[in-house]
């Protein structure tokens, strides 16, 4: 009888490894297959809206970059005193979106001629910006700039910064797709901000 316990208590630990070893090998595979990318573009409610309906993205994350202080607060971010930018933490399958992609919708969704500035809000947590973290992310943000700079597109320069990334500091957790758990709210909002006409005298209908 203390044979077939062992054994059964065996089996089982034998099974939950198996699981865990294929659950950590499947969560390892996802890892290593999407990647991250960091923007800024005012209200980060907008831009997780704006990304998470591009195809091939998996997540967007309302949070902080481009701060001094560690752990910030969003009223002390919303108050300027932090030095952050209200940025959004973009995941991605590489396989179905590229950068170039990523960056277009970017541009699509912000005002980048206007400094320190995105449509209603005011202050440098509401400039727009493009967070690179590799040379080639650099290379694609600059040259992205330059096509929009030689389209003549805008007399006005472009102004939004291309910066290195540094420390994404996520959001409270009510402001996580608060454009799906607060419609009614968001769209007054963004319909009061005229970010949509904006965008539309910028870029044209989408």
């Amino acid at each position: 009888m203390r044979r077939q316990i062992a054994l059964s208590v065996f089996t089982v630990a034998v099974l939950l490894i198996g699981t865990w070893n294929i659950q950590s090998t499947s969560l390892a595979a996802a890892n290593a297959t999407s990647g991250k990318a960091y923007f800024a573009g005012g209200c980060f409610w907008c831009m997780e809206e704006a990304f998470e309906k591009v195809e091939g993205v998996l997540s967007a994350t309302s949070g902080y970059m481009g701060g001094t202080v560690a752990n910030p607060s969003y009223e002390e971010v919303s108050a300027g005193r932090t030095g952050h930018a209200e940025s959004v933490e973009v995941v991605y399958d590489p396989s179905k979106v590229s950068y170039q992609k990523l960056l277009e919708a970017f541009w699509h969704n912000v005002d980048p001629v206007t400094p320190n500035t995105q449509f209603c809000d005011h202050g440098s947590q509401y400039r727009s910006a493009i967070f690179f973290q590799t040379d080639e992310e650099k290379h694609a943000s600059d040259t992205s700039k330059q096509a929009i700079e030689q389209s003549r597109r805008f007399t006005e320069p472009i102004v939004t910064q291309i910066v290195m990334a540094s420390q994404f500091y996520p959001a409270e957790e009510y402001h996580q797709d608060y454009y799906k758990k607060n419609p009614v709210r968001y769209k007054f909002y963004k319909y009061n901000c005229g970010r949509a006409q904006r965008l539309e005298a910028l870029w044209g209908k989408p």
